[in-house]
């Protein structure tokens, strides 16, 4: 990497994209899952929230899903907090909570393009699960994605089918496959999602998941610190489980992680956070800007970067 930057954020890749700061905004726009409303599942999966993720995104309001705000509205208000700090600032709309193309199209339709039609929003980003991903939904991504800059996030989480079962997340790989090859085959850039410190997991079937992912010319990837919270079935089902031991040992995952991505991949995220009030483990997971500094700080004691492993080793 170059200029000290050691991993290629998508911060770093959208003051490329845009000139300047680029700001998400996270929405809320009142969607269910199919893992909640009896599709497939109820609850959701094991280590989600009650808020589907999105404890921090603002509720929205249409004539056929039940919220608090219109999409303008929560971009109007998030900005007015924000432009103080960032007054320069581009904004990516941000379709956070729960499966955000879990629904009629139409619907969809006028959700994503009620945020685009804003003059202040230069992008728009939609998490979804790879089983969310009908020809007609794919047809309007692609369309979106024809004049806006977009990303779809798709919450992957494991590699591992025992995992995947045991948190009840209701999909198998071969359907994020598809996923990955039905949106990159459209041209539509692809966000994954991964979990580091799901039950029963090693650090090398961890590994596993990042090569994995890291093999299909995806744009980006997240990599979640696993966080226990009060909300969710896993507190219920396994109330003393702590994922990592201490700050340094998830750190030194992390590190190996990077090592091992293409640096061309865009990281979104290195770590988890939610609220104070939700966490029940790891407790420090919370202190966010701490565990960041100690993965630079050790990347750069370390003498190390993104992509470092395969530099030395191509076939890994």
């Amino acid at each position: 990497m170059q200029g000290g930057i050691r991993f290629n954020s998508i911060g770093s890749e959208l003051r490329k994209q845009f000139g300047r700061r680029t700001v998400k905004l996270s929405i809320d726009a009142g969607f269910t899952c199919p893992n909640r409303d009896g599709t497939c599942g109820y609850g959701g999966c094991a280590f989600c929230s009650g808020d589907g993720s999105g404890e921090l995104a603002s509720h929205i309001e249409s004539d056929s899903l039940m919220l608090r705000q219109s999409v303008s509205e929560s971009i109007s208000e998030q900005i007015s907090l924000l432009s103080d700090k960032w007054p320069d600032a581009a904004y990516i709309a941000y379709f956070q909570s729960h499966t955000n193309t879990y629904a009629p199209v139409p619907v969809l339709r006028r959700l994503y393009y009620e945020a685009l039609d804003d003059p202040r929003i230069s992008g728009i980003a939609i998490a979804t699960r790879p089983d969310c991903l009908g020809p007609e939904v794919l047809d309007l991504l692609e369309e979106v994605n024809r004049d806006h800059f977009m990303w779809v996030e798709l919450g992957l989480q494991t590699i591992h089918p025992d995992t995947s079962e045991a948190m009840g997340i209701g999909y198998t790989l071969d359907v994020y496959d598809r996923a990955v090859n039905d949106l990159i085959s459209r041209g539509i850039r692809v966000v994954t999602h991964l979990i580091l410190g799901l039950p029963g997991e090693t650090q090398d079937m961890m590994l596993e998941s990042v090569r994995y992912v890291c093999s299909q010319p995806i744009y980006g990837i997240k990599l979640h610190l696993m966080n226990v919270v009060k909300t969710s079935r896993l507190s219920e089902i396994m109330p003393d489980y702590v994922p990592f031991a201490s700050i340094e040992d998830y750190v030194s995952l992390v590190i190996r992680c990077l090592e091992i991505i293409p640096e061309n991949i865009t990281i979104h995220r290195l770590t988890g956070d939610v609220p104070r009030r939700l966490l029940i483990a790891p407790e420090w997971s919370y202190r966010k800007r701490t565990i960041l500094n100690m993965i630079n700080s050790e990347l750069a004691r370390m003498d190390t970067h993104q992509g470092a492993a395969l530099r030395s080793d191509p076939a890994l």
